[in-house]
Parts: structure tokens; sequence; C-alpha cells
């Protein structure tokens, strides 16, 4: 038996769950936030529903690591530091480089890390900084890099490409990446279990909303292709982000508000935008939706378009599949909105997928939620990317 640590680094976050290993029992997980501000605040739940809480200025993810490891000891949730046998990152960047998880054993891997982060600028760093914190702690345990790119990296190219001229593929870099990949893989291989197929067999959409969302055509197991693009801005409507937009459309806002930056509109398109954009009530889908059942015609159409983006999304990857066995829905809109769900699958009946409303309603735990006479089943099954960084950590042992 062995104890593995997946951790999830943000700019100024680190999520973590302890998992007792081979059994995959999670033994503790928590939450670091607003590392760098005056008053970080940790959070450790373990034991019988028992919870750490402290406050106190962290400066850095190293000083965070530290505290994180001394209060697993401290509260005896292990009794060494010994007991950890392997550390699992979650990375969102690993370009054309990590086509699967990596060991990062040496310097010069995590600073292959570094090195791509001009693809995710806000996470890379961070999380090459994490890495480099657990390493100093713990210098001989199996330390494991988990892409959210990775999975994608089997899309073909006419998926993957743009069509803007190939020199700037072959001298940037300039493509399709996707994201939510440790997401859309977990949740297709639970997806084929509960079937009793093998995923090799099975052709899949699976759906990950969120705040963050994208939409994944999984065939055989393999992702073919992907909403997310070059960077996480692409695709559906999102809390915050546009999503697919003209780029001429840019130009000329940026033109008509007297924009000068290009950065100053990105950030717009990141985070002034989607169902808070549209809306002008907030980012999250349950304000929105209360505000909508209020009368609130700008929620009402935001909502519409979301499902709508949905919709579409997924008749592409069934056309692109040429099939499609199920379609997933996970995160936290695609778990916890039976609203979401019934909107988006009363529209794409016409291949042969319908819901069960009463199933519709349960939330929490793996369930198909399709009738029982649905060609094409649909469930509802909570993602679990920590778990997916536990097992590419024995994988990769």
């Amino acid at each position: 038996m062995t104890k593995s640590i997946a951790i999830n680094a943000g700019s100024s976050s680190l999520k973590f769950q302890l998992f007792q290993m081979p059994e995959e029992r999670v033994i503790s997980k928590g939450l670091i936030e607003r590392i760098g501000l005056p008053l970080s605040q940790v959070t450790i739940k373990y034991g019988d529903d028992q919870k750490f809480e402290l406050e106190e200025a962290i400066p850095n993810h190293e000083v965070a690591v530290e505290i994180l490891l001394h209060q697993l000891e401290e509260l005896g949730i292990i009794q060494s530091f010994s007991e950890i046998t392997g550390v699992g990152h979650r990375v969102v960047a690993g370009g054309e480089l990590f086509k699967d998880s990596a060991r990062m054993d040496t310097d010069e891997d995590i600073q292959k890390i570094d090195d791509l982060a001009e693809f995710a600028p806000l996470h890379n760093k961070a999380e090459a900084v994490a890495m480099r914190a657990f390493k100093k702690v713990l210098p001989n345990v199996t330390s494991v890099a988990v892409f959210d790119t990775s999975f994608h990296t089997t899309m073909p190219e006419k998926a993957y490409l743009y069509s803007v001229p190939y020199e700037y593929y072959e001298k940037y870099g300039a493509r399709r990446y996707g994201a939510h990949g440790t997401s859309h893989r977990y949740v297709a291989q639970r997806c084929a279990e509960m079937m009793g197929k093998p995923i090799e067999d099975l052709k899949i959409v699976t759906c990950h909303l969120g705040n963050g969302a994208s939409i994944t055509a999984v065939d055989g197991g393999k992702s073919v292709d992907t909403s997310m693009g070059f960077t996480p801005l692409a695709g559906l409507t999102m809390g915050t982000r546009a999503g697919d937009v003209d780029t001429s459309l840019v130009s000329f806002i940026m033109n008509k508000e007297g924009m000068t930056d290009i950065n100053e509109m990105v950030d717009i398109l990141n985070h002034k935008s989607g169902l808070l954009g549209l809306s002008g009530v907030s980012s999250d889908c349950r304000d929105v939706q209360a505000a909508a059942e209020e009368g609130n015609h700008r929620a009402q159409v935001a909502l519409d378009i979301f499902v709508y983006k949905v919709q579409k999304y997924i008749g592409s990857y069934v056309a692109a599949m040429n099939g499609v066995d199920a379609i997933v829905f996970t995160a936290g809109i695609g778990e916890n909105s039976s609203v979401i769900r019934k909107s988006v699958i009363e529209g794409i009946t016409w291949f042969g997928c319908d819901i069960d409303d009463e199933l519709n309603e349960k939330r929490g735990q793996d369930l198909e939620i399709s009738t029982k006479d649905a060609k094409v089943k649909v469930f509802n099954i909570p993602t679990n990317e920590e778990l997916m960084i536990a097992r590419d950590i024995e994988r990769l042992r």
C-alpha cells in the first residue's frame, strides 16, 4: 500500500487530495488559497468529517507546500513524510511535447513545464513552482505531471490545425490544443465501464460544463476533436469567456471603443464576456437561471445561447465520428443542473437520445439518466481528475 497526493496548483492556490493506493481511497483533501496575499486560508478535510482551518500569511507556493505537509503530519493523517511515495501534478499545457503523463525526475524535466508557459502563463508557471517545492521537501518520491492537453494529442491534423498559413504552426505551434483532457478521459472511461463495453468499441461525446466548459468527441477511447482551441477561450459560451467569436469583430469593437492594446480586448473576451457579459447578472449559471425564472430577458437569452452552443457541438461531433453511443455530462453545471441537461437533450432527440425526468433530478453519483428505449445513452458522471492523477502515478512508478 502506498500514499499518493494529487496536486492542482493555481496562480494563488493549491488544491490537493491524498489517496491510499491501490485502493483509491481518499484519506484527506483540501485547499490552500490566497497564496501571496496578506491573509491566506488553509482548509484540510480528513477522518470522520473532521476539518482543520488556518488563516495566516503564506507568501509563496514553497511555503504552502511546507505548511500542507506539516499539517498532514501534525493532524495524524500521516505519521511521517516518508509515507507519501508519489506526487502528481495537474498541468494545463503540455503542448506537443507531452503526449501522455510523464515523470518529473529532474530539474530539466520541470523546466520543460516552465518553457511551455507561453501557452498557459497563469497556470504552468505556478505548477512548475509547486513541483519544485514538493521536490525540495520530498526529493525521492515519484513525481508525475498530468497534462490537460495530452488526451487531445490524438486528434488528427484536420481537427487540430487552423486554416492559417501553415508556417505559423511550424514556427510557433499555432494549433488547437484543447483543455480539460484529464476530466474528459476519466468520464469517458467511466461511461464505458457503466455500459459494460470496451471503450475501443464506443463513440462518446463528453460535455465538461462548468465556469470553463468544453466538449470532446471520444472515438474508441481517443480524443478526435474538442471545442477549446489554442487556449481555453475558444468553443462554448462559458461563465466569463466568449467562446467562438469572429476575429474581425474583435478589431471592429476595438476601433469603436478606441482600444489600442489587444491584451485589453483579450481580457474582455476572457473575463467579461460569456454568461456574465450576455446576462449582466453573473458568471454563475445558477444566478443566471434564477434571474431568467424571474423574467430577466437577457438572462434567458444567455442560457439559450449556452444550451444552443452545447447542442451544436454535440451535433457536429456526432457527424465527425459518424455516430454516437453515449453523451456524458460532467463538471459543475453538467453534474448539477437538471434544467441544462434536459434543455440540451430535448433539442437533439433526432438521433435517438432521451432522458428520464426522474433520474435526471438525481445528482452526486454516477448515473445513466436516459430512458430505457433510448438508442443513445445519456449519463451524468461526476468528474474525478484527482483520481486520474493518482492512477497515473501508479502507472508510471
